[in-house]
């Protein structure tokens, strides 16, 4: 054989790594998309070279690298993917730039100082199956590093990829920079690995998350036995020991289709999807990515066994079913640890709009697993609550009925939370929603110095965390509570774009709205709210301020109804009381107009006289004091309220 004809080759790992939606970016701005990815391929370049690897080929946004060892190479991705996500902490959703990197170990073939082979094409597959900030590595790999890195990883199982006869076993790196679980870092690191501090660059045990939420340290200990889950038969996994799964994790199983119709198996796989990504908004959450979810599609829920392979706490399963125009929508919420149903709920709605109704159905459940989540985490006892503990305990005070005592108790322990950890954005941001929501519904006894330490919070959340949903709807609650409502509604729009299911935003921009002037656009917002979040605890008081404007806007009778709605949930809301008495008087009975205006007073001194109601910031715009007058001030000198 001559020179010529030799071919060489090696064992090497190959690292892989693209722009997720490259296309997408250019599209928007070509000239920054540009600067940015070289200045990502600079961190990437440097990561290469202080993790021993070398860069044999790049093409436009991709890179192209190779290792002699395995631990180095997934070092080097998950120190890349926490360093760009570093970098991307400032930039709008829509603005960041994401890779995906995916890892093999194979058999190439080595040309000059070129590599090819399907060693290399292998590595180019996983990338293209890992999520966008995600490492996806095969079998191999994963079996070379063994125990040796505090990183967990999620099995795929066998994926079958382009032009590769065999199928490859594939797993993704639960790690804190990869999309699926980005938070504060914890107090205490991780072991520092090779001299370097890796620690806030790993996840504890199977995270795997899409959105902001709290770091949690676990020990090698805890790492070794369950690595075995990855390959261990089911019986086997059934005589482990138990471990504690990180709070707030959950696993969105894929929602069966129960109907004759296939077609509808792209709606049920669509809201499965909407909902893993609509719940990964919720602050803390750590949500198992799709890929893995969908591996369970068809299979026998058992919320046991899964929660074990997956280390999450939480399942959530459902089911589709059509039957004419009529769908129907039913879900459930498992504790994986003991297998209880914690909640559950159904939808009938009928076939229009499919796209919307996806979106109505997926928006409604993420809004109750916000509350339902935060009970549930609530009523695990522990010994030594830490500052997600106590603002998890406040987040479900706060599913209560609005009182003073609810209300008392939900700031007490936001601000222990915040004690606990003062660089806290979630702590901070909370804490002025629960002292805003004291003074708004009249239950402060010092309203300038809440609002003033309310302003502050929202301030330092979003200084901490400026794209932070609850921040900014924080900064919005404050500025309604200050009577600035032109500036709070940029503010809860923001929230809910980065977080659709926020329910109580939608109800704040239609009473900014009315309270600006625009009395046609609010009625809409609230309906929306309430489509959201039929039985949370605002409810009352949406229900309320729907009554306040129809009154003023002459539909008395509609205003009875929405009135007796919020009263009958909640009987303690002064206002609420104060318009059913203006709305029985103007109606003609003047009995219930009078219980109702003696109950208002009970509550709340502010309905004393016509005069005190009268200074209300609520009828600061000409226009709706020109409808109070016309109604609501009418009504209540017919209910016996006198004017001074």
């Amino acid at each position: 054989m001559t020179d010529a004809q030799v071919v060489e080759r090696k064992l090497a790992v190959i690292l892989a790594a693209d722009v997720a939606e490259y296309s997408r970016l250019m599209g928007v701005d070509e000239v920054g998309t540009l600067r940015t990815l070289q200045a990502y391929r600079a961190i990437l370049d440097r990561l290469i070279v202080a993790h021993h690897g070398r860069i044999f080929n790049t093409a436009g946004d991709s890179v192209m690298a190779d290792f002699a060892s395995a631990v180095d190479a997934v070092e080097c991705a998950v120190d890349a993917q926490e360093t760009i996500a570093k970098q991307n902490a400032d930039r709008a959703a829509s603005e960041q730039m994401r890779f995906r990197i995916g890892v093999h170990l194979g058999d190439v073939i080595v040309d000059g100082t070129n590599l090819f082979g399907d060693g290399v094409n292998i590595a180019a597959r996983l990338e293209a199956l890992a999520e966008p900030g995600g490492i996806c590595l095969s079998g191999a790999v994963r079996d070379q590093i063994g125990a040796r890195l505090p990183v967990a990883f999620i099995p795929l199982g066998e994926q079958r990829v382009k032009n590769i006869a065999e199928p490859v076993r594939a797993f993704t790196v639960a790690a804190r920079s990869n999309g699926w679980a980005s938070a504060a870092a914890s107090r205490t690191k991780w072991p520092a690995i090779r001299s370097r501090v890796l620690g806030p660059a790993m996840a504890g045990l199977l995270l795997v998350a899409l959105a902001g939420g709290a770091w949690w340290q676990w020990s090698a200990r805890q790492l070794v036995p369950n690595a075995h889950l990855e390959t261990a038969t089911p019986a086997a996994r059934l005589t482990l020991p138990p471990y504690s799964a990180p709070r707030l994790s959950i696993v969105v199983l894929p929602f069966s289709n129960r109907s004759n119709d296939a077609e509808q198996e792209y709606f049920a796989d669509g809201i499965t999807e909407d909902l893993t990504t609509d719940i990964a908004r919720i602050q803390g959450s750590l949500v198992i990515a799709r890929n893995t979810a969908f591996t369970y599609k068809g299979k026998p829920v058992d919320a046991k066994r899964i929660g074990r392979e997956l280390g999450v706490r939480y399942v959530l399963e459902g089911s589709v079913q059509r039957s004419g125009k009529q769908i129907r929508v039913n879900t459930q919420l498992i504790a994986a640890e003991t297998g209880a149903h914690l909640w559950a709920e159904r939808f009938d709605r009928d076939i229009g709009d499919l796209f919307a109704l996806q979106n109505e159905i997926t928006a409604r459940l993420a809004a109750a697993l916000q509350s339902q989540l935060a009970i549930a985490e609530a009523r695990r006892p522990t010994d030594n609550p830490d500052a997600l503990d106590y603002i998890l305990r406040a987040r479900a005070v706060l599913t209560r009925p609005i009182s003073k005592e609810n209300t008392e108790e939900a700031v007490a322990l936001f601000e222990a939370a915040l004690a606990l950890d003062p660089n806290s954005a979630d702590a901070a941001a909370w804490l002025a929603v629960a002292l805003t929501v004291r003074v708004s519904d009249e239950f402060s006894d010092r309203p300038d110095a809440d609002l003033q330490r309310a302003e502050q919070l929202a301030g330092q959340a979003l200084g901490i965390a400026p794209n932070s949903a609850p921040a900014h709807y924080a900064r919005g609650q404050v500025l309604r509570a200050q009577s600035r409502f032109e500036e709070a509604i940029p503010e809860y729009e923001r929230a809910i774009a980065l977080d659709r299911s926020r329910a109580p935003a939608y109800a704040h921009v239609g009473w900014c709205k009315f309270l600006t002037g625009s009395v046609d656009e609010a009625l809409p917002y609230f309906e929306q709210a309430i489509r959201l979040s039929p039985y949370g605890p605002g409810i009352a008081p949406w229900f309320g301020r729907m009554g306040v404007i129809q009154l003023l806007e002459g539909r008395t009778d509609e205003a009875i109804t929405s009135l007796q709605k919020a009263s009958s949930d909640n009987a303690r809301l002064p206002f609420v009381h104060a318009y059913l008495a203006a709305a029985y008087a103007l109606k003609g009975q003047t009995a219930r107009a009078r219980t109702e205006l003696a109950e208002a007073q009970r509550l709340n001194s502010a309905y004393a006289s016509l005069d005190r109601v009268a200074k209300s910031t609520w009828f600061d715009h000409p226009r709706i004091r020109a409808l109070a007058e016309a109604t609501y001030f009418p009504g209540l000198r017919e209910a016996g309220l006198a004017e001074e």
